[in-house]
């Protein structure tokens, strides 16, 4: 535990500390929704958090990612985004400048949030699927003005098929994971806040399983015109 945890007494009301009580997260991929992702997580008061990329900030990343452009270019991003949790919340993650190959042990959580489709498949059947040590696998995908959010259990044999059903191909040579070369700063953003909703929801369920609130496993965002829609993975 860090010496000098964040004072989180606003949050009591969306999510349980208590439900994180020995828990890791890893979140893997540090780029548009992953750099964002950790930095509200520390922001949160949650110190176990491992990074895991093994790519370096790069000039175009600044307009959508969580760097800064003076200090940050040219360096790895584990190491950047280390740095810019430390000076925001005095907490220092854990940093992984790898690729996760089915060798790393991962934690309770996991964020999985690179930038490629091929990628992610690659490492959902190495490292997540049928992983005991994952209880909530959190995935999510952006384009230009849209974007999902998945909260899956993946020993749950339900949650895989249907979310290995929504998997696709990546369209062309260095395109992201939702099929667009274009990422966009605020759609980032917000894609990476309902990720962050995801994980609150979850560990309020946690503590009170038979509650109202169940947390729904697919979340559909549009922001031209703006909808919602949301489905479980039913049985």
């Amino acid at each position: 535990m860090n010496q000098n945890p964040i004072n989180t007494s606003r949050l009591v009301e969306v999510f349980s500390a208590e439900a994180f009580d020995n828990r890791r997260i890893d979140v893997i991929g540090a780029g548009a929704t992953g750099s964002k992702v950790v930095l509200e997580l520390a922001k949160a008061g949650l110190d176990d958090i491992h990074v895991y990329d093994f790519d370096t900030v790069a000039h175009e990343n600044i307009g959508n990612q969580a760097y800064r452009r003076e200090r940050d270019i040219d360096q790895l991003k584990v190491d950047a985004l280390q740095n810019l949790v430390y000076e925001a919340t005095g907490l220092k993650v854990n940093t992984h400048a790898e690729r996760v190959d089915g060798s790393q042990e991962l934690g309770d959580i996991v964020f999985l949030l690179t930038d490629r489709m091929d990628s992610r498949k690659q490492i959902f059947e190495s490292s997540i699927k049928y992983n005991m040590n994952v209880q909530l696998m959190i995935e999510t995908r952006m384009g230009v003005d849209q974007g999902r959010v998945y909260a899956v259990n993946p020993n749950d044999s339900v949650h895989v098929r249907a979310w290995t059903k929504t998997l696709c191909d990546d369209v062309v040579t260095e395109t992201s994971a939702c099929g667009t070369k274009i990422s966009v700063g605020p759609t980032a953003g917000i894609i990476a806040n309902y990720a962050m909703w995801a994980l609150f929801r979850w560990s309020a369920l946690q503590i009170n399983p038979d509650g109202e609130d169940k947390l729904e496993n697919e979340l559909i965002v549009s922001l031209r015109p703006p909808a919602l829609m949301t489905r479980f993975f039913n049985r």
